[in-house]
């Protein structure tokens, strides 16, 4: 069995087990969280204007920008989902290196910036101030099983979210090619049509989610440096 094919099976055993969890719903946020933040920051790199990011009960979101030149819009298009499928990879790679923890503070970090300077719709505000005090919670009172376990749910959830997002981008496309969102975007300034880019994005998540899943079966590595042991000989 192929990689990608074992892929694909992990994710979808993934879908139907975190949904049975209960409020998993509520956690899907994060992956478009992500996605908006990645949108917002490369706009900011490339001196545009971040008016404002609205997050959706629905699990879509939307970035509000001015920028300078059209060619921007290119990387300012693609930086969202594959922003979203590395930070998925990051979970995961933590993880393998048992820094749940980190991860978790970078997570809480980005909401508490995002809340800060960009998300202005109500639904929006209040999803990153129940984000950001659960995992306050989880960081300072919770014993460490139960905070790993928080973690390994965060990560799949994102994981499946950064794989289904992109490869929904190639339904939309081939239905209507003007309601594809980034895919649509990124066709408006390349001479790509829409279900193009969202195959590509698709791809390149599935090679980020091929990785994350060979770090989590693959096992985790102590964060503590083991130190050599030297074996000193004396003479007589």
């Amino acid at each position: 069995m192929s990689n990608l094919i074992k892929t694909v099976f992990f994710l979808i055993l993934s879908a139907f087990l975190t949904h049975l969890i209960p409020f998993s719903d509520f956690f899907r946020n994060l992956d478009t969280m992500i996605h908006e933040f990645g949108h917002a920051l490369v706009t900011l790199a490339l001196s545009g204007k971040v008016m404002y990011i609205e997050l959706f009960a629905n699990h879509s979101g939307v970035t509000y920008s001015q920028v300078t030149s059209r060619w921007s819009l290119l990387p300012i298009a693609l930086a969202g989902y594959t922003t979203a499928s590395l930070f998925a990879l990051f979970m995961f790679r933590m993880r393998a290196s048992d820094k749940q923890r980190f991860g978790l503070q970078v997570m809480t970090a980005i909401a508490i910036v995002a809340l800060i300077l960009f998300v202005r719709n109500e639904f929006g505000i209040f999803w990153l101030l129940g984000f950001i005090i659960l995992n306050t919670i989880m960081l300072a009172f919770m014993p460490r099983w139960l905070s790993d376990l928080y973690y390994l749910l965060l990560a799949f959830l994102t994981l499946e979210e950064s794989v289904f997002g992109p490869f929904s981008l190639i339904l939309y496309a081939w239905n209507d090619p003007a309601k594809a969102g980034d895919a649509t975007n990124l066709s408006l300034v390349t001479p790509i049509p829409a279900i193009g880019w969202a195959m590509l994005l698709t791809l390149f998540s599935l090679w980020c989610a091929v990785r994350a899943l060979k770090l989590f079966l693959g096992g985790r590595k102590s964060s503590r440096s083991s130190r050599p042991a030297y074996r000193q000989q004396f003479e007589e």
